[in-house]
């Protein structure tokens, strides 16, 4: 993890600042797919319950023969997993399929509101973090509203909230909100599901620094303070996703990139109304 950005977490632990989606990986391909980017350098993988190829991801991590404590590993619950008993039991299955007796980041895929069990799932998460079978605990798709609940319920607060983020839906009521609580903000759909991947005021800034739109919206992420973790599953993709700490992005650079962002331009579910 040396050679490439950390972000610490106010746990203590930290994170290293780009990792591997595998989003939408199937079961069978998970396994190739996490080993190429070990291979290439990465050393965060983030995969949940709900992706169905935890035991993919673990086969790919054992197959690159790295030591686990140099490796950092992230699943979510499942939404239909909620409430404090079925979380505890569904963690020890993600465990279990990962082939691992811990992962570094557990987190709550969504708050699914109209559930109305994510407080008392966040005090299973409790209870998992203090057995240290996760070394660190967060939440995804979290309101500002969701956060103060499981706050005020625990006293624990959540180290990461991984949220919809990219360049034309920068989220940055949620950064600020995140920063005044010590929450990392991580960016799921960093590269807004390629869209763009040809707008121009990227394609110039790519041009400018000898680099492809999607490293210079990887970068962007990385300058802002982001964790980011782009998806792929074709080799030469994982591989150019990587090479992204050789250069920098320049204040005009930043500054054209904030300009494109829409507050309209959420591409998921609202975790408001998801109801999946």
């Amino acid at each position: 993890m040396a050679n490439q950005p950390i972000i610490t977490f106010h746990d203590g632990h930290s994170i290293p600042q780009v990792g591997l989606g595998v989003w939408q990986t199937p079961q069978d391909i998970a396994a190739p797919t996490v080993l190429k980017a070990l291979e290439a350098g990465y050393r965060h993988i983030d995969t949940a319950s709900g992706y169905d190829n935890e035991q993919g991801v673990g086969e790919g991590f054992r197959s690159s023969g790295l030591d686990r404590k140099d490796v950092f590993i992230t699943t979510k619950l499942r939404n239909t997993d909620q409430g404090y008993d079925n979380t505890l039991r569904a963690f020890d299955g993600s465990l279990k399929k990962l082939g691992m007796d811990y992962v570094d980041l557990y987190l709550v895929h969504w708050p699914s509101p109209h559930r109305g069990l994510y407080r008392e799932t966040w005090k299973a998460f409790v209870k998992i973090k203090e057995e240290g079978r996760a070394r660190s605990i967060g939440v995804s798709n979290f309101y500002p509203d969701h956060l103060e609940h499981i706050i005020g319920d625990t006293g624990v607060v959540p180290v990461i909230n991984q949220i919809e983020l990219h360049p034309d839906f920068q989220q940055k009521a949620a950064q600020e909100a995140h920063k005044k609580l010590n929450i990392v903000t991580e960016s799921w759909s960093p590269l807004g599901q390629g869209k763009f991947i040809a707008n121009p005021v990227i394609g110039t800034i790519a041009k400018k620094h000898g680099k492809t739109p999607a490293q210079v919206i990887i970068r962007w992420h990385i300058d802002t303070g982001l964790v980011v973790i782009p998806k792929s599953v074709t080799p030469s993709r994982i591989e150019e996703n990587f090479k992204v700490f050789d250069f920098k992005l320049d204040a005009e650079d930043m500054a054209a990139i904030t300009k494109l962002d829409d507050k309209g331009a959420r591409m998921g579910p609202d975790p408001y109304t998801a109801t999946f």
